[in-house]
């Protein structure tokens, strides 16, 4: 009988300890992730010595990976797509040059406690990039423009592993001139990106 009872407590001891090793591999909070998501764009008009930029609305694409260093800190790429026309107005003339624009950009983002509840994440991003924007039926080669790159979002998790996303970034740069003196503003100009989609954390 007490031959019993000790094997029984050993093999019960020796299953919590498995089951303790086992949990923090089996409840691992994910540190990577994937988004895709559609959204649209959003410019402000600046003018300067009498040349007003402005940029028409249109939709983007945008495709993302996430690494967390930690809960709450983390780093994240991102590529954005859109084409729309970059429009200039002056006193004598109406430009507008239809671009294919790609946006590259990194930054760290902070994950934030949410006020209204705990199924919902929160996030803020702050960091750089780069704007090309690459001219339609012209001899005009790509430009490229600095970019500062700000935003954040609110995930609502599906699962474990899936998310849905949305969020609302900021493009702060300065207007392209497709190397035409005429139309140099030398003024950054807004850009917002409001897009929702699909995330993959693993």
């Amino acid at each position: 009988m007490n031959r019993s009872v000790f094997t029984l407590s050993i093999l019960l001891s020796l299953s919590g300890f498995a089951a303790a090793q086992a949990t923090p591999s089996a409840y691992r909070r994910p540190t990577s992730e994937i988004n895709l998501q559609g959204g649209a764009i959003f410019a402000r008009a600046v003018t300067e010595d009498g040349v007003r930029y402005k940029p028409t609305s249109a939709g983007s694409v945008d495709v993302g990976y996430r690494f967390y260093l930690t809960r709450w800190l983390g780093v994240e790429g991102d590529f954005d797509y859109f084409r729309n026309s970059q429009k200039y107005t002056t006193s004598t003339l109406v430009l507008s040059q239809k671009t294919n624009v790609a946006a590259v950009s990194g930054g760290a983002v902070f994950n934030l406690p949410n006020p209204l509840t705990k199924k919902f994440e929160s996030f803020f991003m702050v960091g750089g990039g780069a704007l090309i924007f690459h001219p339609e039926n012209t001899d005009t080669s790509f430009e490229t423009k600095q970019a500062i790159v700000f935003g954040g979002g609110i995930d609502v998790p599906l699962g474990r592993h899936l998310a849905i996303r949305g969020q609302a970034k900021t493009f702060l740069y300065k207007a392209p001139d497709f190397d035409v003196p005429a139309l140099k503003i030398d003024k950054f100009t807004q850009a917002m990106v409001p897009s929702a989609g699909i995330v993959w954390k693993f």
